[in-house]
């Protein structure tokens, strides 16, 4: 099986839920499908969704929930 890796698309913070209270997108283990999203990354008060575009299992989270990122930084690996 091939591994697909989900690279951020801008700089900023990863968020793997969409509010605090609320559970994440997607945990490692569950099946996710192109267009799914699976994160945010937050830029000066803005939200942008990062959104799956391979199917497959999710494999791997490589940053956690509120790590700065990079343009180009791998976020998650899927599976499939």
């Amino acid at each position: 099986m091939a591994i697909h890796e989900v690279r951020a698309m801008l700089p900023g913070v990863f968020y793997r839920k969409p509010a605090p209270s609320d559970p994440n997108y997607k945990e490692e283990g569950d099946a996710v499908s192109k267009g799914d999203v699976i994160g945010l990354i937050e830029v000066m008060k803005s939200f942008h969704e990062v959104i799956s575009d391979a199917d497959g299992t999710i494999r791997a989270f490589k940053v956690e929930n509120e790590d700065a990122i990079m343009p180009g930084q791998v976020l998650a690996e899927i599976e499939g």
